[in-house]
């Protein structure tokens, strides 16, 4: 009899690192040319729009949408599971645990309103393109929308490169406590390294270009 929940996870945990990980990178890394100003990242954005519709459509749809919700629904089910104890057991993996459960709720109403007005309404509906000027008008309209796009992103951070260290030890790439340590330590450098490159440039849209 198949172990449908044994692949199932695994599907998971390898969806959500190459699919909705890639696209994670893809957009700090995108992003990040803010810190060049206007030029930079229209720069960036205007080599995208060059991809032809059809295209750039089906790979929103296959490669991003689908993973996502596979993901996203799988996901719900895992942390409807799940029981977080880190002030019982206060172990750091214990914490990670719980927090990749916490930023997985909290990135499931972020992404739905992220995706929702940004792309569905503004770009989809009305017809504006994604530029330098949209996201800095947007992003520092308010300190509430600011504040929650920064809690966004750095909740995306920590679930992607937690999910790293997760994602080896559920392949069984990473066995042994000094492995697995090893692994949950490069993941949270990663994490703070993106971290940092993400509070520079949503920070930079605050300060004037000359």
């Amino acid at each position: 009899m198949i172990n449908t929940t044994f692949y199932a996870r695994r599907l998971h945990s390898l969806v959500g690192l190459l699919a909705l990980g890639g696209f994670l990178m893809e957009h700090i890394l995108t992003n990040a040319s803010a810190l060049g100003g206007a030029e930079a990242l229209n720069g960036k954005l205007a080599m995208m729009e060059l991809i032809p519709k059809p295209i750039f459509l089906g790979l929103e749809i296959g490669a991003v949408a689908i993973p996502f919700l596979f993901h996203a629904i799988y996901g719900i089910y895992i942390c409807m599971q799940a029981k977080n104890n880190p002030t019982k057991y206060g172990y750091l993996n214990n914490w990670n645990f719980a927090f990749q459960r916490w930023t997985a709720w909290f990135l499931l109403v972020f992404l739905v309103w992220h995706v929702g007005y940004l792309r569905c309404y503004v770009k989809g509906v009305l017809g504006t393109p994604i530029t330098y000027e949209l996201i800095q008008s947007y992003v520092t309209s308010s300190p509430i929308v600011f504040v929650l796009y920064l809690i966004g992103m750095l909740a995306a951070i920590f679930h992607f490169t937690n999910g790293i260290a997760t994602f080896l030890m559920t392949w069984g790439v990473v066995k042994g406590p000094r492995a697995q340590k090893t692994a949950g330590l490069l993941s949270m450098m990663l994490c703070a390294a993106l971290s940092l490159v993400t509070i520079a440039f949503m920070v930079s849209y605050f300060v004037p270009m000359h």
